[in-house]
């Protein structure tokens, strides 16, 4: 029984970490990009996030408003879609490694007000381009010409705060993401944004003020409440981390790490066994890794510790 308590109070300060791991598998898939009148829109951002490698890459729509994607991995993906002119999209999907995935297909609306002739959606064109080889500099240096020739485009400060967190200059990010905030206070992608820079900064305080400003069923990116569950859990705040760990299981039920995670909230709650059903459910999907060898333990330690209470 010493030896369980023991074991017991361990768990309970583990510090949960993400593992990044490269996104490449030997998936596929395609899509389709319209307007609402059912036309082709050329050159829209097509941003891929695989949830469980915390990785992913970008491509943009040809003439026909179609993108691709090769050699990813199965599992869950976050994809954003983006244009000057047009309101953005954001889907999340499960993808298989192996077999075939359906077609994506979007529709985008055009917003009323923006101006963006051919010349400046070159110069978009171009920048992306930059940033997507992995030159931040010098796509910073087209996003910023762009807006000081365009002072209206208040949404290239998004790009240029993009530039800058990629560059790892959080403080300038979240500059240029708070003027898009300037117009509009409750653009989401913002919020979140900023919040993920005060992550990458390690003030998990400041990071928790930002991303409580979101509604919290207004949240969907499952990395994004996984990520803020781990911050409450290792701040000890196990009921708040519970909410979230819950919700992102709950859009992706077969988010590992996130089941995983909810399984240990329950334990450090004292509620066992809601921790088993949990751990139970955690090894449908996962039921031979190091980790799995891991949970089938959490699960006899927590049978033994109900059966010498009663």
């Amino acid at each position: 029984m010493k030896k369980l308590v023991i074991f017991f109070i361990l768990i309970l300060f583990l510090t949960i970490v993400v593992y990044p791991q490269a996104y490449m598998g030997k998936g596929k898939l395609k899509g389709i990009v319209t307007d609402t009148q059912g036309n082709p829109v050329e050159g829209v951002t097509v941003k891929l996030y695989h949830l469980k490698s915390a990785s992913g890459f970008t491509t943009t729509t040809n003439k026909k408003g179609e993108w691709k994607a090769f050699w990813i991995r199965g599992g869950m993906w976050n994809i954003d879609f983006t244009k000057v002119g047009y309101a953005p999209k954001a889907i999340s999907v499960r993808i298989k490694e192996y077999g075939k995935n359906p077609e994506i297909k979007i529709q985008m609306q055009k917003i009323e007000g923006i101006n963006v002739n051919k010349k400046i959606e070159k110069e978009l064109v171009e920048g992306n381009k930059l940033y997507k080889a992995g030159d931040y500099s010098g796509a910073l240096e087209k996003f910023q010409q762009i807006l000081q020739d365009n002072p209206d485009l208040y949404q290239v400060n998004t790009n240029i705060g993009n530039c800058y967190f990629s560059m790892k200059n959080y403080d300038k990010a979240i500059e240029y993401y708070k003027k898009v905030l300037e117009k509009e206070p409750n653009n989401t992608k913002m919020l979140m944004a900023i919040g993920n820079c005060y992550i990458e900064k390690k003030d998990y305080d400041e990071a928790l003020k930002w991303y409580d400003k979101i509604q919290f069923d207004k949240i969907d990116n499952t990395i994004t409440l996984y990520n803020i569950g781990v911050i409450y859990y290792n701040n000890n705040k196990y009921d708040q981390a519970l909410k979230y760990f819950k919700r992102a299981a709950t859009l992706d039920n077969q988010f590992t790490d996130a089941i995983y995670q909810l399984g240990l909230t329950y334990m450090a709650l004292s509620k066992m066994q809601e921790a088993i059903d949990t751990f139970n459910q955690y090894l449908k999907i996962d039921s031979t890794s190091q980790r799995a060898t891991q949970v089938k333990q959490f699960i006899e330690y927590i049978k033994e510790s109900l059966k010498d209470s009663n």
